[in-house]
């Protein structure tokens, strides 16, 4: 980008955002172009320029919300399959997840944990050991005291 930017926001957090997106898919020195461009996601022709990308995203609606690449977290970064996440909808968009099917519901094991009141670590280690979904999701969690 030679010149003087002329949109306004070089300093705005959706620049930055935007800048990073950018490195991180394009420079083979970035710490983390092994998890984008070195697996084969890139940014789209139309959002080399700044003001293209900030009209397609518009301003990020709190500090809380980040870049996130949805639906397809396997997707390049471009209209359709970008939007403005907090943490908790990005988790919900990792590869690993593991959904389970309850009571007619399907979530990820960290949602039902948090629903049920059960540790998210202590619900995936019983259905890890082989636990039927119903047992893993309604026994009580036995407290262990020295």
């Amino acid at each position: 980008m030679a010149g003087k930017p002329t949109h306004g926001q070089s300093y705005s957090s959706e620049y930055r955002i935007w800048h990073n997106m950018r490195t991180r898919c394009r420079n083979p020195k970035s710490p983390n172009f092994h998890r984008y461009g070195g697996r084969g996601i890139s940014v789209c022709a139309r959002w080399n320029r700044f003001a293209n990308f900030f009209e397609d995203m518009g301003p990020r609606p709190s500090s809380e919300h980040s870049l996130d690449r949805y639906p397809n977290n396997d997707g390049n970064y471009e209209p359709g399959n970008c939007r403005w996440a907090t943490r908790d909808e990005q988790n919900r968009n990792k590869l690993g997840n593991r959904y389970v099917e309850f009571c007619g519901r399907r979530m990820i094991v960290s949602d039902w944990a948090r629903e049920l009141g059960i540790g998210p670590v202590c619900l995936s280690d019983r259905l890890n050991r082989g636990w039927s979904v119903e047992k893993a999701f309604t026994k009580p969690v036995q407290i262990r005291t020295r």
